[in-house]
C-alpha cells in the first residue's frame, strides 16, 4: 500500500518533468520564430523612473529572450492531469488510483493555476507586442478577484473557518474573514513572484516549495493534492533544464500568477482540511518569497519615508548581483536556502 501511494506521487511528476522535456523544443522554436521577446529593453520602477542599476544588470538580457516559459510548467502539469485521467477511463483497472483530478482535492487549485496562466498569458502577450502588458494593479484586482472566490469557497462549501500553528493545541478561528485572510495571503504569494529575475532562480525556488507540499500532502494523505503538488514540481524541474544559465526563456508573468495562485490554494487545503498546518509554515517554506516582497517594502519605505534607498536595488536577489554576486552564485545559494527551508517547514507542519 505504502508503494502504491508513493507511485500515486512520483508517477504524475515524472510524467509531468517528461511532458516538460518534449514540448519544449517545440515551444522554443516557435517562441524564437516569432520573437516572443519585449521590443524595447529597459524597465521602470513602481514610481515610474527609470531603474538605473537594474537595466545596468540586465538590460541586455531583455531583448532576445523569450518570455512564455511557464508554459512549460503549467502545460506539463495540465496534459499529465488529464492523460492520467484519460487512462484511468480507458483502463480503470491500471490507471483508476494515478489520476490525480478530482471534485473534493484538486478541483480548485488547478483552477486557480488555470485562471493565473492566462492572465499572465494575456500580459505577456501584451509586452511582446508592445503595449507594456497589463497594468499591476490590473492584475492585482485580477489576482483578488481569483482569491476572493477561493476565499468564498473554502467558507461556504468547505466549512474552513480556522488555521493551525505548530504547537498549538487549538486552531485560530477566523470565520467569515478566512475570506479576506486569503485574499491578502494570495497577494501577498503573487507579489513574491518577481523573484523571476535571474536564471533560474524563480525555477529552482518554486519546485522546492511543492516539493515540499506534496511531502506534507503525502503524510496527510491527501494524495490527489500531493501528486498535483509534485506533477508541478516536475513542470519546473523541465523548465529549469533549460532555464539555468543562459535561460532559453523566462517563466514571466503566465509562469509566476499562475503558480502563486496554485500554491495559496494547496497551503489552504494541506490545512484544517488536511489536519495540518499548511498554511502557518508557507512563510517558512516560502521564506525567499517573503525575502523578496520584504525587500521590496524596505525599498520603498527607505525612498518614501527616509528619502533614500536602503538596498542597492530590489528585490532582494537584484542587491546580491549588484554588490558584486556573480547571478549563477545567487541562484544556487538561494536554491540551497529554499531546501533547507522546504525540509524545516514541512517537518514543522507535520508535528
Amino acid at each position: 500500500m505504502i508503494t502504491l501511494d508513493i507511485l500515486r506521487v512520483f508517477i504524475p511528476a515524472t510524467l509531468a518533468f517528461l511532458i516538460g522535456i518534449v514540448i519544449t523544443p517545440f515551444l522554443t522554436h516557435f517562441l524564437y520564430s516569432h520573437k516572443m521577446w519585449k521590443p524595447k529593453a529597459g524597465k521602470t520602477a513602481l514610481d515610474g523612473s527609470a531603474a538605473v542599476e537594474f537595466n545596468r544588470l540586465h538590460e541586455t538580457r531583455e531583448v532576445g529572450t523569450p518570455r512564455f516559459g511557464g508554459i512549460i510548467v503549467w502545460g506539463s502539469v495540465l496534459l499529465a492531469a488529464d492523460l492520467l485521467s484519460l487512462l484511468a477511463r480507458l483502463y480503470p483497472n491500471a490507471f483508476t488510483d494515478l489520476a490525480f483530478i478530482s471534485r473534493n482535492q484538486t478541483w480548485l487549485p488547478l483552477a486557480a493555476l488555470a485562471i493565473g496562466a492566462l492572465v499572465g498569458f494575456i500580459d505577456d502577450l501584451f509586452e511582446v507586442t508592445g503595449r507594456s502588458g497589463i497594468k499591476l494593479r490590473v492584475r492585482l484586482l485580477a489576482v483578488a478577484a481569483v482569491a476572493v472566490f477561493c476565499g468564498w469557497w473554502f467558507y461556504d462549501k468547505l466549512d474552513v473557518t480556522t488555521i493551525s500553528f505548530p504547537f498549538l493545541d487549538a486552531p485560530l478561528y477566523l470565520g467569515i474573514y478566512i475570506v479576506p485572510f486569503f485574499t491578502l495571503v494570495a497577494l501577498f504569494i503573487y507579489a513574491g513572484g518577481v523573484i523571476d529575475g535571474i536564471d533560474g532562480l524563480a525555477g529552482g525556488t518554486f519546485a522546492s516549495i511543492f516539493a515540499a507540499y506534496a511531502g506534507i500532502a503525502f503524510f496527510q494523505n491527501q494524495m490527489d493534492i500531493a501528486a498535483l503538488s509534485a506533477a508541478i514540481s516536475g513542470g519546473l524541474l523541465a523548465f529549469l533544464w533549460f532555464n539555468i544559465p543562459p535561460a532559453r526563456f523566462y517563466l514571466s508573468e503566465t509562469g509566476t500568477m499562475a503558480l502563486t495562485l496554485a500554491l495559496t490554494v494547496i497551503a489552504f487545503l494541506t490545512d484544517t482540511l488536511g489536519e495540518g498546518r499548511g498554511v502557518s509554515v508557507l512563510p517558512i517554506i516560502g521564506i525567499l518569497l517573503v525575502a523578496t516582497v520584504c525587500s521590496n517594502l524596505l525599498q520603498i519605505f527607505g525612498k518614501k519615508v527616509l528619502g533614500r534607498k536602503i538596498l542597492r536595488i530590489a528585490p532582494l536577489h537584484h542587491h546580491f548581483e549588484a554588490l558584486g554576486w556573480p547571478p549563477y552564485k545567487v541562484t544556487m545559494r538561494y536554491w540551497v536556502v529554499g531546501v533547507v527551508a522546504a525540509i524545516i517547514g514541512m517537518t514543522m507542519a507535520l508535528i
